[in-house]
């Protein structure tokens, strides 16, 4: 520290260093004009302060403010007054309430449980097949596709213009019919081969367009016992509606509506599948609302099948999923049931 002191009482008088290290330095042969130059270094003039410069009377409220902020203490009153003031009304910045889940106006079970059920009749082990009848009740196809969603309208449209601008639109035309066709005799086939005709089955379609389902689902067949109908009709009794079900039977042990679908493209998940759900769900209450049908059915299914032969992707729908799909129908229904 002392020597500190010392440079600087020396810096400012560059005269009396000079003739301080004059001798001692010339003796030793070192240039003086060293000495000199950093010397003139120290005696430099000090610059201005900046903070001089600044005028004290344009700043002053500035100053004031900032001063006065240390010792002013804000209250939750003032708090809520700048944010009023910032951003508004605070009900206008609340957190989004969650949408409520629709709940069906009419809660009709999906089992019922004022049916009586018989006890299995030995005399005759063949699936029900009942045709249906002429009426006015709206069909399960019918009431799903009038309540598409406007995202569902919409991609649905887009994939029309989009075939038709690849096929055009006989060609479009064309392979929906095709499409159709395809389908049909698949579960045609399906149904041959639950009414114990595999051989004849087999032989009919050794060349045809659907070897490659057949191929698809044979996995899935081995899990299939106990078929109880085959393409037979359904109706709700109390929210009469319709529909043709393609097989209820056993599946892994749990008696399942079954619905059979064509696909060029893999639907690995049950998400993929659409609106299929729902139809399930809507033909297992159907059923259990049905006097034709001495048994109640609380589990679904649904088999994807593949054109190219890849193993079909079963879509196992439990108690649980399928209530949840009815509910969805019910709100689908009664949205129809609005509009008609």
């Amino acid at each position: 520290l002392a020597r500190m002191q010392f440079l600087q009482i020396l810096s400012r008088k560059p005269r009396k260093l000079e003739m301080l290290f004059q001798i001692p330095f010339c003796q030793k042969q070192f240039p003086y004009t060293c000495l000199t130059t950093s010397a003139c270094v120290y005696s430099k003039k000090k610059k201005a302060n900046s903070y001089e410069q600044v005028d004290q009377e344009k700043y002053k409220n500035l100053v004031y403010s900032v001063t006065s902020y240390k010792t002013s203490a804000q209250t939750p009153e003032t708090i809520f007054e700048e944010d009023n003031l910032l951003y508004g009304p605070p009900d206008k910045h609340r957190c989004p309430v969650k949408a409520e889940t629709k709940t069906p106006k009419n809660c009709v079970p999906l089992v019922n449980p004022n049916k009586r059920i018989l006890p299995p009749n030995s005399d005759s082990n063949l699936p029900r097949k009942i045709m249906l009848q002429k009426t006015k009740m709206p069909s399960v196809t019918r009431i799903l596709q009038q309540t598409l969603s406007p995202q569902q309208v919409f991609y649905l449209e887009r994939w029309k213009q989009k075939m038709i601008a690849e096929l055009g639109k006989d060609g479009f035309e064309e392979y929906t019919k095709n499409l159709f066709l395809q389908g049909e005799f698949f579960h045609s086939t399906l149904e041959s081969i639950f009414l114990s005709e595999e051989m004849a089955t087999k032989e009919k379609s050794e060349d045809s367009v659907i070897s490659g389902y057949l191929q698809s689902v044979e996995h899935v067949l081995e899990d299939i016992s106990e078929v109880k109908a085959l393409e037979s009709g359904v109706h709700h009794e109390t929210l009469q509606y319709l529909g043709v079900v393609d097989c209820v039977a056993k599946y892994r042990g749990q008696l399942c509506v079954i619905d059979w679908k064509t696909s060029e493209k893999p639907k690995p998940f049950l998400k993929n599948t659409y609106d299929n759900p729902i139809q399930v769900a809507a033909y297992i209450g159907a059923i259990n609302h049905d006097a034709n049908y001495d048994f109640q059915v609380s589990c679904g299914l649904i088999v994807v099948a593949y054109k190219n032969g890849s193993p079909a992707h079963p879509h196992f729908m439990d108690p649980d999923l399928c209530s949840q799909y009815w509910n969805k129908w019910l709100l689908r229904l009664e949205e129809y049931m609005d509009r008609n």
